[in-house]
């Protein structure tokens, strides 16, 4: 009896590191198809404070993709990159604002909220991510999601305030 529970245990364990593992490839393409949308969105941007937060986050970004490159020789596999296909739709729409809205405040707060969609996913995808490390026993990996995870919450609050602040309202007014 108590052979099949550790044996169960195991299995589960493989099948938690499976999903770690995959969700890792899937975060290693997203942040690495950030980077050049980024530099596009920064060339969209028309407010300062927008094209400040955008050039931090690259910046960012880039020690993200860094950082997922320490995770995976910490955990002994190859770095690797898995389509996400949220991110890839995220990418998509970022893609079809530039075309479709002209240049200005309205344009800046789409932006923003394309960008906090792919920030909410990321912040999700860390979390979990955080949260299968420390079932897996990856001490040093936690350390590294939490500091990534962080750097998004950072990012999606710094667009949260600019968006409040006056690009929607900015936004807005142009509609009267």
């Amino acid at each position: 009896m108590l052979q099949n529970i550790a044996k169960e245990n195991i299995d589960q364990a493989r099948e938690l590191r499976g999903l770690f593992e995959k969700q890792l490839r899937e975060l290693y393409w997203a942040e690495g198809v950030m980077i050049p949308m980024l530099s596009d969105t920064l060339v969209n941007a028309t407010s300062k404070d927008l094209v400040i937060v955008l050039e931090k986050h690259r910046i960012d970004t880039i020690n993200h993709l860094s950082r997922l490159d320490t995770i995976f020789t910490a955990i002994g596999i190859e770095a690797e990159a898995l389509i996400n296909e949220a991110v890839s739709c995220f990418i998509m729409e970022a893609e079809d604002v530039a075309v479709l809205i002209r240049q200005g405040v309205v344009r800046d707060a789409a932006i923003i909220a394309i960008l906090q969609k792919i920030k909410h996913y990321e912040i999700a995808c860390y979390g979990t991510m955080r949260a299968y490390a420390i079932a897996l026993r990856e001490e040093d990996v936690v350390i590294l999601l939490e500091e990534t995870l962080e750097e998004e919450k950072v990012a999606d609050l710094a667009l949260s305030y600019i968006a409040e602040s006056h690009i929607n309202i900015e936004a807005a007014d142009k509609e009267i």
